[in-house]
């Protein structure tokens, strides 16, 4: 088991600038505190996320940390020139002296797309092809490619990524049939929903991963995201989230409340509660956080927890507690096992 971090970098309790310069800090502390990944999303015209750049937050990262890896969880490749994109994460993974992983998507929103001048019913499409073309780009010194979206001819790319052939690569899989591509193609992914729906997705990739004649123990990550509080009592830590919620819940929902529309797949409970009832968040005191979150990974059949500390209007001083809490009582239990093995 080895565990991130998920950061949807939503409008908190701050002016826009403090939060940026908070949310650096926070980071510094994941990475003293040892942390995998940093992972962020991408959105754009809401309040969801307000650092809707990956590419340049993640810039600024690179300078503030030594160990911990980063990325976008995932670049939505219908808003992003594909060559660009490809030539972002070579000077990243240069700037971070190789911590780069690259997630990959469609994007979760039509309207955000929409936004952005793009036929939401032509994103699967696109992204198809820009995926092709970026990887392409990353690995090869020429780009030529025909499609219904991009054409290139004879591009020379003179840029390359420290991580050869190219950065490891992120998926996030809504249902089980979903967990067929990228196992076949050794890529990461990130699994949110409820927990049966997770062990589905689970064991799907392990089929496909071993029906493709790779080895059992040479498993990429399957990961599983959670909103995360931890607090010095279980009562605490439940206020907390309760607290933060709404405000999360309102950023969250604002695009498809102004279009009367609702999430296909990412829906959210309306209340912390039944977040946690169900199995989409962990609250916990220092005695029971680590019990929870090993029972949780194990049900889930993931070997990669995803904590998601910061959200809605949630403090950085609470945050930080919240997270060293996770990082004294959690990841010792990741190290020891490590040791055990060697």
């Amino acid at each position: 088991m080895q565990f991130g971090i998920f950061d949807q970098n939503d409008r908190g309790p701050y002016p826009l600038s403090e939060q940026y310069e908070k949310r650096l800090a926070l980071i510094e502390f994941y990475d003293r505190a040892g942390f995998r990944t940093y992972h962020m999303s991408e959105h754009h015209s809401t309040p969801l996320n307000l650092a809707p750049s990956p590419s340049i937050f993640l810039s600024a990262i690179t300078q503030r940390t030594r160990r911990i890896r980063l990325g976008a969880l995932v670049y939505v490749l219908p808003a992003h020139h594909p060559l660009r994109l490809a030539e972002e994460v070579c000077m990243l993974d240069h700037l971070s002296g190789g911590r780069v992983e690259v997630g990959i998507g469609r994007g979760a929103s039509p309207h955000e797309l929409d936004y952005f001048g793009v036929d939401s019913e032509s994103a699967q499409a696109m992204y198809v092809e820009a995926y092709t073309v970026m990887m392409q780009a990353l690995t090869k010194d020429e780009v030529n490619f025909a499609g219904k979206h991009y054409t290139y001819n004879n591009v020379p790319i003179d840029l390359k990524p420290v991580q050869l052939p190219h950065p490891p690569l992120w998926y996030a899989v809504p249902v089980p049939e979903g967990a067929a591509w990228p196992a076949q193609n050794r890529i990461n992914i990130v699994c949110g929903g409820p927990i049966p729906r997770v062990r589905e997705i689970a064991d799907r990739y392990r089929a496909e991963w071993v029906a493709a004649g790779n080895a059992p123990e040479q498993l990429p990550l399957l990961g599983i995201n959670r909103f995360v509080v931890c607090a010095d009592t279980d009562h605490e830590a439940m206020n907390l989230g309760r607290r933060a919620w709404p405000a999360f819940f309102k950023s969250f929902m604002k695009l498809w409340n102004i279009h009367g529309t609702q999430p296909r797949y990412a829906r959210i409970p309306e209340d912390f509660e039944t977040v946690v009832k169900h199995g989409g968040g962990i609250v916990g005191s220092p005695g029971t956080i680590g019990e929870q979150v090993s029972r949780m990974a194990n049900e889930a059949g993931a070997n990669y927890f995803i904590s998601q500390f910061s959200f809605g209007d949630l403090t950085q001083e609470e945050v930080l507690h919240s997270a060293g809490i996770f990082a004294r009582e959690v990841l010792p239990l990741a190290r020891e096992r490590v040791a055990q093995a060697v």
